[in-house]
């Protein structure tokens, strides 16, 4: 018996020093809404391939300059013949004058030089097309980082809005045990029937399968700012804003469209691809005209081709000259490179185009979302006002004994739509706030 005690002191003791050992649990990540942007840009995988696309667009800009540039290059070779017979001329001193040896092992090398000096505009051309396309890939990583900040403010208030809604129906929980409590006092009372208390706790477990699914879409909005910010998944996650309405501001729809025009980031990309398109274009025409190149270089060579008659030993010779190339007919494929060009370029003046129609839509709809959104907050703010003065009107009735138990559960109902409404609404509101700067290429 003594040594049972024992055992069961140990184990009371090692439990008890294991809860005081344990770690308490971490608390949530608290993240503001400029703090969810700024983390999601700096860790987004999105934005970092943009950047490298960018970064080889300058690098084919520096493809495109060095192509105008003379091209010095070391060479070097080796080559094995067969052997042949030795040719030479007897000289009158009976002496034989070697003109062409015997030598199978030739060694080669040579410092070569290339420069092209008139290209008919063709490689100025396409490093401004190069110049161009790497100014639009700018363009392109703000318009990743457009759309990222987009979809982090739509998982932001949607989090902000699933935490609000937990709130509302967890308090509207605590309002129906409330009342649940009320009924079951008057049923032991002989004031109302059994059913009266069976209707009020189908409807307490209603509220509370309520409350287990709004968390279940806190968590998982969360879940999703948790991926666009960079955050380890698992870890808690707290929204630290208010689902406030956003600040109203004028509004002029023509002058919006003019802003959007003029900041939209992809509009820019698009323009500057309508330029390098006739910059192509312009070199795919420059492909029948003529080019004019210098060249020339230095060869170290055993036996040297050049030095004459042959030797088997090491000799030194130097070339320089000046080539000119006229493609007089190829086919027709400069003329086919120059038709693909400008139909890539008038595609490209298309898809601006529409764009800029799209633009002026695209600006009136989220101008009318957002006033659409405020209005709904101001008439969910007037429902919330009416249900809850008909609620507390309800509950002293029914304390008084001339309303009934349905009465009370319908006014608690409407005060929870209410109030899960106006979350709705501001939350709506702050995502099309967010749909218009983006529209407008904040």
């Amino acid at each position: 018996m003594n040594g049972r005690l024992a055992r069961l002191v140990v184990l009371g003791v090692a439990f008890a020093a294991r809860i005081a050992t344990a770690q308490p649990p971490a608390p949530p990540l608290r993240l503001t809404f400029e703090d969810a942007i700024a983390r999601g840009l700096d860790t987004s995988h999105r934005i970092a391939e943009a950047v490298a696309r960018g970064d080889a667009a300058d690098a084919t800009v520096g493809q495109r300059h060095a192509a105008l540039m003379p091209q010095l290059a070391a060479q070097a070779g080796y080559t094995r013949t067969n052997h042949v017979e030795t040719f030479g001329v007897l000289l009158p001193n009976n002496q034989l004058r070697v003109i062409y040896p015997d030598v199978p092992d030739n060694y080669r090398s040579r410092l070569d030089l290339q420069w092209p000096i008139y290209t008919a505009g063709r490689l100025d051309a396409l490093e401004r097309a190069a110049r161009i396309e790497a100014t639009a890939s700018s363009d392109d990583v703000a318009t990743a980082r457009r759309d990222l900040a987009l979809e982090i403010a739509r998982a932001y208030w949607a989090l902000v809005s699933a935490t609000a809604s937990v709130s509302v129906v967890e308090e509207s929980v605590r309002r129906v045990d409330a009342h649940l409590q009320d009924v079951r006092n008057q049923l032991a009372s002989g004031l109302v029937p059994p059913n009266d208390v069976l209707t009020v706790e189908t409807q307490e477990s209603r509220q509370r399968m309520l409350a287990i699914q709004a968390r279940g879409n806190r968590d998982v909005a969360a879940a999703e700012l948790a991926r666009l910010v960079g955050i380890a998944p698992g870890t808690a996650i707290e929204a630290a804003a208010d689902l406030e309405p956003p600040p109203p501001e004028p509004i002029a729809i023509e002058a919006l469209v003019d802003a959007a025009k003029q900041q939209r980031p992809e509009r820019a990309a698009l323009v500057k691809r309508v330029e390098a398109a006739a910059e192509r274009r312009r070199a795919a025409a420059a492909g029948l005209k003529p080019t004019i190149a210098v060249g020339g270089g230095v060869d170290y060579a055993q036996p040297n081709p050049r030095i004459f008659p042959r030797e088997a030993r090491w000799r030194t010779s130097w070339d320089a000259s000046v080539n000119a190339n006229w493609p007089l007919f190829d086919g027709g494929r400069a003329r086919a490179d120059a038709a693909e060009a400008g139909a890539l370029a008038r595609a490209v003046q298309e898809r601006l185009a529409d764009l800029d129609a799209a633009l002026a839509v695209e600006v009136r709809q989220r101008v009318t979302e957002l006033d659409s959104s405020r209005a709904a907050i101001d008439a969910a703010a007037d429902a919330i006002r009416s249900a809850t003065e008909a609620r507390r009107v309800v509950g002293e009735r029914f304390r008084a004994g001339v309303a009934t138990s349905t009465d009370v559960l319908d006014a608690q109902v409407a005060l929870l739509q209410a109030e899960l409404d106006r979350t709705q609404a501001i939350a709506n509101a702050r995502v099309a706030r967010a749909r218009l700067d983006r529209a407008l290429g904040r």
